[in-house]
């Protein structure tokens, strides 16, 4: 299981004329089963992912194609974390 985290960077300025585009890019990794919640750091400092995937390899490469990281809008660090326990409904985080 992986955190993303997406700071704001230098080019923050530019995520309005961005934003339909990385949000479709959010929309492919939930429909492709990848992410598991998004949402926003607050106060307003960027967003966060929970990601599930095979390898940190396909999810590094899969943050790398969201227009924000690839126009310098947020930075990305990828955090992985494996489960040891979890409530019921997350036991399929459980490796």
């Amino acid at each position: 299981m992986y955190i993303v985290q997406l700071k704001f960077a230098e080019n923050r300025a530019l995520a309005p004329q961005f934003m339909a585009a990385h949000n479709q890019w959010l929309r492919k990794g939930f429909d492709d089963g990848v992410f598991l919640l998004s949402g926003t750091l607050q106060p307003k400092r960027g967003g966060a992912i929970f990601a599930n995937g095979p390898d940190r390899g396909e999810i590094e490469k899969r943050v790398a194609d969201d227009p924000f990281v690839a126009e310098g809008i947020v930075t990305a660090e990828i955090i992985e974390v494996t489960p040891g326990h979890a409530d019921a409904r997350l036991q399929f985080l459980i490796p």
